[in-house]
């Protein structure tokens, strides 16, 4: 069951293959330790502590909490013990509820038969009404015979920041920015450069790391519905200043697209850093280094998996890695893609690279440089 006085179980979803830079990052912004699963990264705090891993978190895709678990051998016993379970403490009775189970492992194996009974217990014991369009998302894991009731205290997506309306075919996700940018080492402090844009993303989760801003300042949770929610509190919490990460560097978007340009800009505009950022619309073999410190290059090219034809991008990747290594001594580049081949067809000098991120379908890998000669 539950205890009021025991540290609740957070559990920060990663996508496959992000999870040891999630943990690194919740480390970095002081969360208690982490422990590293597949799939995501566990660690402990109460209310408050999930509250801001939904705003401060950039990498992770929702944030869930384990509000307690109990056995049950058959569909009786569930019964029995879910009406037992104090809801109460954390539900609300007038905020609607859909209920998601999952049966594995265990002699209650029947998961629509297990949901009825979950949904009667809440029913009877809160009053709350169960609609399967409701936000609220209560999950039931029956695994060996061990029922684990978690809730699901974001909402929306978490890389859905709440400022971005303009998106482009195959968009990369925020949280994937965010955590490639962290794995190059980009600390707030170093110009960032993007020669492929698209909607901008890499440069505006940049511009808002460098100026302290939460990535959840522009966005609603789930959780601001539970009966645990201290609206004076979670008000606090958001409306504290943003701290620079120091002289704020200089950031340059582009892309050959001019649709592409127009978007990335209202796109930052709304994020708040528009005026940090220089997006204009020129092609690869067009970009020039910038009159700065070397910085980083960050890329997600097109792959050819989803968008355009894979035999005419290797000549764009050949022209990418032809422009870095001729002006861009002493920068070190990142490309994000699922094709090894064609990263190799822009011959830099690629680091043996991490595991995979697993992403729509896709195994998305970063390959990254040493300061270029």
């Amino acid at each position: 069951m539950t205890d009021t006085d025991t540290p609740l179980d957070i559990y920060l979803v990663a996508l496959p293959g992000h999870e040891t830079a999630l943990a690194s990052e919740a480390k970095s912004l002081g969360f208690g330790p982490a422990t590293v699963q597949p799939g995501g990264v566990t660690i402990q705090g109460d209310w408050s502590e999930v509250w801001r891993a939904n705003l401060q978190l950039r990498g992770v895709g929702k944030v869930l909490v384990r509000l307690g678990s109990f056995r049950a051998m058959h569909l009786a016993q569930l019964d029995k013990r879910a009406h037992k379970f104090p809801w109460a403490q954390t539900l609300r009775p007038d905020i609607p509820l859909k209920v998601d189970v999952v049966c594995k492992r265990s002699r209650i194996y029947h998961a629509k038969a297990a949901t009825q009974r979950i949904e009667t217990a809440l029913k009877d014991s809160l009053g709350v009404e169960i609609s399967a369009e409701a936000t609220l998302v209560l999950k039931a894991r029956i695994e060996d015979d061990l029922c684990t009731f978690s809730l699901d205290t974001s909402g929306e997506p978490l890389h859905k920041r709440g400022h971005k309306e303009a998106i482009g075919k195959a968009p990369l996700r925020e949280t994937m920015a965010a955590l490639f940018l962290q794995q190059m080492g980009y600390d707030g402090t170093q110009t960032v450069v993007d020669p492929m844009c698209g909607s901008g993303t890499i440069c505006i989760e940049a511009a808002e790391i460098a100026m302290g801003l939460a990535p959840g300042r522009s966005r609603s949770f789930a959780f601001e519905h539970f009966a645990s929610f201290d609206a004076g509190a979670w008000d606090k919490m958001r409306s504290q200043a943003p701290t620079p990460n120091g002289p704020l560097p200089q950031f340059f978007a582009s892309d050959r697209d001019a649709g592409a340009v127009k978007m990335a800009g209202e796109n930052a505009a709304r994020a708040g850093v528009g005026d940090l950022i220089a997006i204009i619309r020129q092609g690869v073999s067009e970009l020039q280094r910038p009159d700065t410190k070397p910085g980083i290059v960050l890329v997600n090219p097109p792959y050819g998996a989803r968008i355009g034809n894979r035999k005419l991008l290797f000549s764009v990747y050949g022209a990418l890695g032809k422009t870095l290594l001729e002006r861009f001594s002493r920068w070190r580049v990142g490309i994000i893609t699922s094709d090894e081949g064609l990263a190799k067809a822009s011959a830099l000098p690629f680091k043996p690279t991490e595991a995979p991120v697993s992403h729509g379908g896709l195994r998305v890998t970063l390959f990254q440089t040493d300061p270029l000669p």
